[in-house]
């Protein structure tokens, strides 16, 4: 019997403000324990809630990203649960009438090529505390600091129908996120934090199958590990003649293993109502229209004019739209001048290791574009121009400083190259006589060895006529 796979994801993603949602509190990680805290975060009686701008101004243009509609009223909602880590016994969420409704995210499926993923809803809330169960032993701790931080929660149609899908989503809706600014999506500090609903049913059923969810996953890998573990074991329940319960599950990344946690929750199970302490949020068609303005060229509309308009192959084009940074570093250094192919080559292969490491590029787009003006115009080797590059990142020096301290200004002197090239053939008469004996294509093995010779001095477009005129004679 084959069996499909249905998966939805519930996505929380805390907003990059400097404060909380509904308080002046700041929203930082890292304070110690209940020290970012104040009565309206704690829920203390009399205390009252005042939404955070700049809050609501990152969830539109979120919305907007994703191409969600973006209601002009949308109201708050008191979602009531009881959990240690929730001082006012509820949470300020959104529920019938949320900020934004029917987006997509187009991503690239392992198994079925590029696919659009449809969002359901896009709502604001704010964050509920922390429980730590390593603190004390046999005891649990709360830090209540990331109480009222600010959060969307974007929830997915049930389109993926693969872990490897929704790893894939995940990858997408992050650089989306990044590239807006949204959020820092840091799922190590809880900045990132997925839900996955997800349920089996017979290869060509159109019925959706009982659903589990499953939490605890702290990175995309776990999630594609914790999707394939569940989705496995309902399969297995499934033909062995069981039925799947919907609960929510547990995943622990050592074993590898999910566990039961609770039934699963429905809406009416948080009686959800409309916040009384909070109006309507209204918002004019003006304030949304500038908010889509303020938005960024994003990623996928980038990779298509890399390719279009500085003729990338898409694999080059996939590489630097990658993150925004890496992006706007090979557009300043193509502004400096230089040609896009040559431009990507150096940011993909030799600027972006520095990144990798860092997090920035140490050497800035001019100073890279000094060093292929070098290579182009002869002056120094391209293999030189690599030797040059990480002395750029330590010295003020310019590009042409640099080269003439190493010793790497390219040679053009006949005299010179036919020293170079007289040693090369004398230590290869094997390779001599093939050539002699008709296999021309040597010539480029006795370039590279004329090169390596020459410490990448010698100017390779003229090493070439040396060879040919030694060898023939």
């Amino acid at each position: 019997m084959t069996w499909e796979t249905v998966i939805g994801l519930e996505v929380h993603v805390q907003l990059l403000t400097r404060s909380k949602m509904f308080c002046g509190c700041a929203n930082r990680f890292g304070a110690p324990p209940n020290t970012l805290v104040c009565p309206v975060c704690l829920g203390l009686p009399g205390a009252l809630p005042v939404p955070n701008e700049h809050a609501i101004r990152l969830a539109t243009r979120a919305a907007l990203a994703l191409g969600c509609t973006v209601h002009r009223t949308s109201v708050f909602a008191r979602k009531n649960y009881f959990y240690p880590d929730l001082p006012k016994g509820y949470q300020i969420s959104q529920f019938d009438r949320p900020l934004a409704t029917k987006g997509s995210l187009v991503i690239e499926s392992p198994e079925r090529g590029r696919l659009t993923v449809g969002i359901t809803r896009l709502h604001v809330e704010e964050d509920a505390g922390k429980s730590l169960h390593d603190r004390f032993p046999g005891r649990t701790a709360v830090d209540l600091n990331r109480a009222g931080a600010p959060l969307v929660e974007i929830v997915s149609e049930p389109d993926m129908r693969s872990p490897a899908e929704a790893r894939a989503y995940l990858t997408t809706l992050k650089q989306v996120l990044l590239y807006c600014e949204i959020s820092d999506c840091n799922m190590e500090e809880g900045s990132l934090r997925v839900d996955a609903n997800v349920s089996v049913r017979q290869a060509g059923d159109t019925r959706l199958g009982t659903k589990t969810e499953v939490k605890n996953m702290n990175s995309f890998a776990n999630v594609e590990r914790a999707l394939t573990v569940e989705r496995d074991r309902q399969v297995e329940v499934m033909e062995a003649g069981g039925r799947v319960e919907q609960v929510t599950m547990l995943f622990n990344a050592a074993s590898g293993e999910v566990r039961p946690m609770r039934s699963k929750e429905e809406s009416h199970d948080y009686r959800y109502f409309p916040d009384p302490d909070l109006p309507p949020l209204a918002l004019t068609q003006l304030w949304v229209e500038e908010q889509h303005a303020a938005l960024p060229e994003l990623p996928d509309a980038k990779r298509d004019r890399f390719m279009t308009i500085h003729g990338l192959p898409p694999y080059d084009a996939g590489v630097l739209v990658a993150e925004r940074p890496i992006a706007d570093y090979f557009e300043a250094v193509v502004e400096e001048g230089v040609e896009p192919k040559a431009a990507s080559n150096w940011v993909i292969n030799d600027a972006m290791r520095g990144y990798n490491e860092s997090g920035t590029f140490s050497v800035t787009p001019d100073r890279l574009a000094s060093l292929v003006a070098l290579v182009k115009d002869g002056t120094v080797s391209n293999q030189a121009a690599k030797r040059i590059f990480p002395e750029l990142a330590n010295s003020a020096e310019s590009s042409r400083a640099v080269a003439e301290r190493l010793g790497l200004l390219q040679v053009g002197d006949l005299d010179a190259l036919g020293g170079w090239v007289d040693e090369v053939l004398a230590a290869n008469p094997k390779e001599v006589e093939r050539y002699k004996g008709g296999e021309v294509k040597l010539i480029g093995f006795f370039v590279g060895q004329v090169m390596k010779k020459s410490q990448g001095k010698a100017d390779p477009k003229k090493i070439q006529p040396v060879l040919q005129e030694k060898l023939s004679s």
